[in-house]
């Protein structure tokens, strides 16, 4: 008594149909989510918030955005650093001092989240509020 693994039916009678031409009006949508998934997640935005008045070590960066843990920050400023966002920098004495510093690029990219972590903050209850609705409406 087993129970058979092999394939029962294995011929298709249709063929594949090709994917279809990329719209030539479209950038590559694939490029531009792996750029949006970085800049739009949370502790990325609360990072480059935070290095927008300037150069902050990693310890001042965690007592300042509340609720990250050392492995997310740790992770969040390696993902800025090889986006080009975030430069790291180490001064030779000891122990060791570390500074994070947006770039050219990263400065370029403040402006937005900056007025997007603004936005979240000024609307936050309203937005409270309406899931509190939401989710009464939809309990049953």
């Amino acid at each position: 008594m087993g129970t058979s693994l092999k394939p029962a039916n294995i011929s298709f009678p249709a063929t594949p149909r090709p994917d279809p031409a990329p719209h030539p009006d479209h950038a590559d949508c694939r490029g531009v989510a792996s750029v949006l998934s970085r800049v739009g997640d949370k502790w990325s935005v609360f990072v480059i918030m935070m290095l927008s008045d300037g150069p902050k070590r990693f310890n001042e960066l965690k007592r300042m955005i509340n609720g990250i843990s050392q492995r997310m920050l740790t992770l969040t400023l390696r993902g800025l650093e090889r986006d080009g966002l975030v430069t790291r920098t180490i001064f030779p004495t000891i122990p060791p001092r570390v500074d994070y510093e947006l770039t050219d690029l990263g400065r370029g990219l403040q402006e937005p989240v900056k007025a997007l972590g603004e936005w979240a903050i000024k609307h936050q209850e309203q937005i409270a509020t309406a899931r509190t609705r939401f989710d009464a409406r939809n309990e049953t």
